[in-house]
């Protein structure tokens, strides 16, 4: 298994499609993903998402093949018209490692993902290989190929064809403060900050070639969990349906030791949870400093 927890893995990411049924079909026949629960979200658990709208929307829970500890929910809602990915705050992507990625693109050929990155080996970055998809509810993921550890990080090579979620992606108006919240209140440790043309967010934003952006990466030691990124000053917070979840990629949950050592303001007081990601564990859910939805499952 690729997954050993600790304070700070992820355990996964939530995604709003517009029929959950069609996504299946991408993330289970196509990923190769497997199902293991589904059924109507309860009201309980909407409303310590912030969510109420979406109680009783259908859900699925799929776990990678290789049984690893991270899960990707999908949810069904509406798609929103003014949504347009990589240009707001919030979650932006969901990286996933990944086996033979230069096979990927033959492999999602007639699926719903739409390739949006091809596979691309990056002068000066030899430590993975990155492609980038949007699936139908607009929900970004990053396919990488790990290749080698990176100087300061721990990077999971897949032990399936794909695997867990690795990093996760915030985008947020104030990437210094957003570091400083996740060091200061959960208790993580600051990684290395690059300063890069990234050509996601030059694209989205119609930047010209050459436009840098900075990002930095938020870890536990040499575990790698969230990368926070600049937006350019015309991101915008994420619009969303009234009481529903935000569209695309919505929510990310990470495991902590002690729930009691975090003080954060719960949208819902700490509740035990049954399931195949929350096992009969305490969790809480908050709203981060990028208006992001971060939900936490204390394993002790």
């Amino acid at each position: 298994m690729t997954h050993a927890l600790q304070h700070g893995s992820i355990l996964g990411g939530v995604a709003t499609v517009p029929d959950l049924e069609a996504a299946l079909k991408d993330y289970r026949d196509v990923l190769g993903m497997q199902v293991v629960d589904s059924g109507p979200m309860s009201d309980d658990l909407a409303q310590s998402w912030h969510c109420p709208n979406s109680a009783g929307a259908p859900m699925a829970v799929l776990q990678p093949a290789s049984g690893a500890d991270c899960f990707i929910r999908l949810v069904e809602q509406p798609d929103h018209p003014d949504f347009k990915p990589t240009t707001t705050y919030g979650w932006a992507a969901y990286e996933l490692t990944v086996q033979d990625v230069f096979g990927w693109p033959d492999r999602l050929q007639g699926s719903g993902f739409d390739i949006i990155g091809s596979p691309k080996e990056l002068e000066g970055l030899p430590f993975f290989v990155p492609m980038q998809v949007l699936g139908t509810g607009r929900e970004m993921v990053y396919l990488n190929e790990v290749r080698e550890d990176t100087p300061s990080t721990d990077l999971p090579k897949a032990q399936s064809l794909t695997d867990h979620i690795f990093i996760v992606i915030l985008a947020t108006p104030d990437r210094a403060g957003t570091v400083d919240w996740y060091r200061d209140q959960l208790h993580l440790t600051v990684g290395d900050t690059y300063t890069l043309e990234y050509s996601m967010i030059n694209d989205a934003f119609g930047k010209p070639a050459g436009t840098v952006s900075d990002l930095t990466m938020v870890q536990n030691d040499r575990l790698p969990i969230v990368e926070v990124d600049d937006y350019p000053e015309e991101a915008t917070p994420r619009p969303r349906h009234d009481g529903m979840l935000p569209p695309g990629n919505a929510l990310v949950t990470l495991a902590v030791a002690d729930l009691d050592a975090i003080a954060i303001d719960w949208i819902a007081p700490p509740k035990v949870r049954a399931g195949a990601l929350y096992r009969d564990r305490r969790t809480a859910t908050a709203l981060g400093p990028a208006g992001e939805l971060l939900e936490l499952v204390e394993i002790g």
